[in-house]
This record gives structure tokens, C-alpha cells and sequence, in this order.
């Protein structure tokens, strides 16, 4: 199971919900802004508009996707490349500087391909996933131990045990803020937040009757 930091997940989070606003308002893939557009979004973006970064990474969503089809022969789920593609669009929306001469989409595709290769690189690391409830050894009673069970015997100090619940429970409060219940089970059910292991978003899509694109 693929341990996230809470800075990391947070930012996963919130770009999960933020692609998943556009799929509920049925505008998943806006069309692209024109030259001028652009240009007047891009200005007033640096000038500290956030209204005007949002429009400029909802409006070239349509990218995301036409990157991502380069990468359909994948093992990979599109609904998954998408949104770690979304995280690519993002940071490039972020660090673009117009006065180097570049375009937008030039720049921004190189971002979202660099995003999506990072993750299949960490990908191939993570080959042999590791549950914890997988099973490592046996005690000297010959009795079965799992990863659980010696991550939790590992001798932690009283302030790394309080600043670790303490996060753990900042998170969850920070999901449950930010998310419906339906969309805090998916969440929980899909990263394996419950202690289970991590199911697919085609497992989550016939346990709660919904389509695959959804989840």
C-alpha cells in the first residue's frame, strides 16, 4: 500500500475534487481559451487574480485528456493518468512565465507528461505492493505475524505517537470538511484509509452501483 504524506494526499485531494467539480457540472472538458484570452488570463494571474488561475487550468482540462491518450496502452486506469495529469496541469499553470517565449500549451503538456512519467517511474518501484496485513514471518511460537503487527510493536516515543494521531486526525477532519459522505467512503475505500486494502474504482463502481468514470 502506497503511504502518501498529509501534504502530499491533501494536494491529491483537492485536485480529485476539484476535476470532479467539472464532472458533476457536466463540463469535464471546456473548450480552450483563443490567443487573447489566454493572454489577458495569463496577466491577470500573475497580477494575483486566483479567480483567473482556476479558469485557465479548468480550460485546458481538454489537454490533460489529449495527453494522457498517448499513454492508453498503459496498465494504468484513465480516470487514474487523468487526475495525476490534472496535477501536472496545475504546477504548470503555477511556474509558467509567458515572458520566456513559450507557449502555454507547449509548456504546460511537458508539465502534465512529466507528472505522468514520475508516477509510472515510482510505479515500476512499487511492483511487489506490501499490505499490511500481508504476512512477513512467524514468532518463535510459530504463529503468524503481519507487517501490522511489527509496525506496531516498534518501539515509538510518547511525542512521536501524540504528533502522529494528532495528524492522522487533522486529516481526517480536513476530509470530512472538504467531503460528501459518499465521496469520503469512496476515498476511504479506494486509498485503503480503512485498514483493508486499497479496492479498484471498478470494485468501488459494483459495490455502490455507480459507473467507474464516477467514483
Amino acid at each position: 500500500m502506497l503511504v502518501l504524506s498529509i501534504s502530499g494526499f491533501l494536494v491529491f485531494l483537492k485536485t480529485s475534487i476539484f476535476v470532479f467539480g467539472y464532472i458533476s457540472k457536466n463540463s469535464l472538458f471546456p473548450e480552450p481559451l483563443n490567443s487573447e484570452e489566454e493572454m489577458k488570463y495569463i496577466q491577470m494571474f500573475e497580477n494575483g487574480d486566483k479567480d483567473a488561475r482556476s479558469i485557465l487550468i479548468e480550460r485546458n482540462l481538454r489537454l490533460v485528456a489529449h495527453v494522457c491518450k498517448k499513454y492508453s496502452n498503459s496498465n494504468a486506469e484513465l480516470d487514474d493518468l487523468i487526475s495525476i495529469g490534472t496535477i501536472g496541469l496545475i504546477k504548470g499553470i503555477d511556474s509558467f512565465n509567458y515572458k520566456k517565449g513559450v507557449k502555454l500549451a507547449t509548456y504546460v503538456s511537458r508539465c502534465i507528461d512529466n507528472e505522468i512519467l514520475m508516477y509510472f517511474r515510482s510505479s515500476k518501484k512499487l511492483n511487489a505492493e506490501v499490505y499490511l496485513e500481508d504476512t512477513v514471518g512467524k514468532d518463535k511460537d510459530d504463529n503468524t505475524v503481519s507487517l501490522q503487527e511489527i509496525l506496531e510493536n516498534n518501539e515509538r516515543s510518547i511525542e512521536d505517537e501524540v504528533d502522529l494521531k494528532f495528524k492522522i486526525k487533522k486529516l481526517y477532519k480536513k476530509m470530512k470538511e472538504v467531503l460528501k459522505d459518499r465521496e469520503f467512503g469512496i476515498i476511504t475505500m479506494r486509498f485503503g484509509l480503512d485498514g483493508k486494502k486499497p479496492k479498484t474504482q471498478e470494485q468501488i463502481a459494483k459495490m455502490m452501483g455507480i459507473s467507474r468514470s464516477y467514483v
